[in-house]
């Protein structure tokens, strides 16, 4: 009798260890707004698989995508109360820190070898410590793409075409400022809203990458693609400060190397697809045009003067990028 309940015992203990060495791997949670299909989500399922193959049973890195876990808004706070990981914010990183609203200045970035040099400079030396400073940290500077405009309207050649135009734009106070500039009537909303937004005619266009006008199927309710490359728009995987740091270190160090590294793939994927994102838009119907890319940089002067006028140090980074783009 003593025996039996003593072997029925150890089973028991052994079972709950087990149990509790399964429950010991950590889930590394990582929400993003961007569809299934886009280069963030690609790049973020990149992420993962080669995050988990060299985490091993230490963690896992599961990807949620199309805001299934909230709008950037709601993600951007849960890494800060640690309830998720990592999320991937773009356009809105102007919101928590204005240093990242470089990259609302249009024609700036040049191209994406420009991208690269400011990772290894100006997104270390100074982006990131004013994330850090708001209680978040950036590990790298992945691809979302150069912006361009869609709407059901017309063609846009110019600024002046965009004339009152309720254009969707992020949730950025930056990109508002942009398009107001510009003539149109911005309309700040979230990715997942645009599609049903433009179907019922709430908004007359909207502007994104090619890779997210194709994964959002916004080419069944929009008519006019006009290229403009106005903005390059990096997107940012980012962690808490706070629930980043009571990670694993070994864990942390995985996910912070990673993501440097995938950044690199990101950009080679982007480079890569942009004819053929273009090209599968036209086949679907879409009317596309080359904007006038000159009477958009003149029109773009007044953001160039609030960035230096309002971001502390604002004018040196715009020179010191500047000085990248003139770089063979």
């Amino acid at each position: 009798m003593n025996q039996i309940t003593w072997k029925g015992l150890l089973a028991g203990a052994v079972l709950l260890a087990g149990t509790g060495m399964a429950q010991a791997q950590e889930e590394i949670i990582f929400g993003i707004s961007a569809a299934n299909g886009s280069l963030q989500e690609r790049t973020a399922s990149e992420f993962a698989r080669r995050a988990n193959e060299k985490l091993g049973d230490l963690a896992v890195v599961k990807v949620f995508d199309s805001s299934q876990l909230g709008k950037d808004k709601d993600m951007m706070q849960k890494i800060k109360l640690g309830t998720m990981h990592l999320t991937l914010p773009s356009s809105t990183m102007p919101e928590v820190a204005a240093e990242y609203a470089l990259f609302d200045l249009p024609f700036l970035i040049k191209d994406r070898g420009q991208l690269a040099t400011i990772d290894e400079t100006l997104f270390k030396d100074v982006l990131v410590p004013a994330a850090e400073a708001k209680g978040y940290r950036p590990l790298a500077i992945w691809e979302n793409g150069f912006r361009q405009i869609t709407n059901n309207s017309r063609p846009i050649e110019t600024p002046a075409d965009l004339e009152g135009l309720k254009i969707r734009t992020p949730n950025s106070s930056w990109r508002v400022a942009m398009f107001q500039a510009y003539g149109a009537n911005p309309t700040p909303m979230s990715f997942s809203e645009v599609f049903v937004a433009l179907q019922t005619g709430v908004i007359d266009g909207q502007e994104n990458p090619l890779t997210n006008i194709e994964a959002g199927k916004l080419d069944e309710v929009q008519k006019f693609l006009s290229l403009t490359d106005h903005i390059y728009s990096p997107a940012f995987p980012t962690v808490g400060v706070n629930a980043f740091g009571k990670l694993d270190p070994k864990i942390q160090d995985v996910l912070a190397k990673t993501a440097q590294e995938v950044a690199v793939w990101a950009r080679e994927q982007g480079e890569g697809e942009d004819d053929q994102l273009l090209q599968q838009l036209t086949d679907s119907g879409m009317q596309v045009n080359k904007a006038d890319r000159q009477a958009f940089v003149d029109a773009s002067a007044p953001l160039y003067e609030k960035f230096a006028a309002e971001v502390e140090g604002g004018q040196e980074m715009i020179d010191q990028v500047l000085s990248m783009a003139e770089q063979p």
